[in-house]
């Protein structure tokens, strides 16, 4: 497999960082936009994107979606349904069915 050339690109912070992918994500930015606590600070940067791209910011909005509406989303894998599931728990909340 060819190793794809990495690209110098600057973010709109000023940030600069080097990828080989169409992805325009700067991962500095990314980094301090991770939050310190709840559960979007457990998720991938990808799982925590697509959460907050759609909404889902809380446990009450997320309890509102199924399983399988959730798996959907671009950026949410398999690997964050424990985290999610675990978390929804710990609030007394679930899933929709």
């Amino acid at each position: 497999m060819a190793t794809s050339e990495k690209e110098l690109r600057t973010c709109s912070n000023g940030h600069k960082y080097y990828k080989s992918s169409d992805c325009p994500t700067c991962p500095t930015c990314e980094q301090e936009n991770k939050p310190d606590s709840g559960f979007l600070s457990l998720l991938s940067a990808p799982a925590r994107r697509a959460l907050v791209q759609n909404g889902v910011t809380s446990l009450q909005k997320l309890s509102a979606f199924s399983e399988k509406e959730i798996l959907k989303l671009h950026g949410i894998g398999p690997a964050s349904l424990p985290i999610l599931r675990s978390s929804l728990e710990e609030e007394g909340l679930t899933f929709r069915n």
